[in-house]
C-alpha cells in the first residue's frame, strides 16, 4: 500500500484537541486507521514543528510541554505513519520537554547529535545547555 495522502497541521490539532467535535471524530477515524496499518500518509517535519508552536502557544491552546510529547509521541509512531526519521522527531520531542528550548531548536540539536556532527554554528546561547562546546560563532 503506498504512501497516497499528506497530513496538514490542523488534522493533528482537531485530532488533539477535539475542539470542534465533528472533524475531531473523522480525524480520530483516520488515526486509528494509520494506527491499524489500514492507510498510509506522510507529513513533514515542519508540519510537526507547528503543530507543537500551536499546542503550546498561549495564543491557542497553552498545553505544557510533557502534554504535547504524550500527544504526539504516540502518533509518530504509528504504524501508517511515514516519516523520514520518527527516531528524530521523538528525541526532538525529548529535548523539548527536557529544556526550555523551542521544538525547531530541539529539532536542530538533534540533527547534529544524530548525524554525528562536530558543531553547531549559532549565536543562540539556548544551544549551549543541550550541546555544550558543540555550539561555535562563525
Amino acid at each position: 500500500m503506498a504512501v497516497e495522502r499528506f497530513l496538514d497541521t490542523n488534522i493533528f490539532i482537531r485530532y488533539f484537541t477535539k475542539d470542534d467535535p465533528v472533524k475531531a471524530a473523522r480525524c480520530f477515524e483516520l488515526i486509528q486507521r494509520l494506527k491499524r496499518g489500514e492507510e498510509r500518509a506522510t507529513t513533514s517535519e515542519s508540519v510537526l514543528a507547528e503543530v507543537v508552536y500551536v499546542l503550546s502557544s498561549k495564543r491557542h491552546y497553552g498545553l505544557p510541554r510533557d502534554v504535547i510529547r504524550k500527544h504526539l509521541g504516540p502518533v509518530i509512531e504509528l504504524r501508517g505513519l511515514r516519516l523520514s526519521s520518527k527516531t528524530l522527531y521523538l528525541r526532538a520531542l525529548e529535548l523539548y520537554v527536557a529544556h526550555e528550548i523551542d521544538f525547531e531548536d530541539a529539532l536542530t540539536a538533534t540533527h547534529v547529535e544524530l548525524q554525528g556532527l562536530k558543531a553547531v554554528l549559532s549565536y543562540d546561547r539556548g544551544f549551549d545547555e543541550i550541546v555544550g562546546d558543540a555550539r561555535e560563532e562563525p
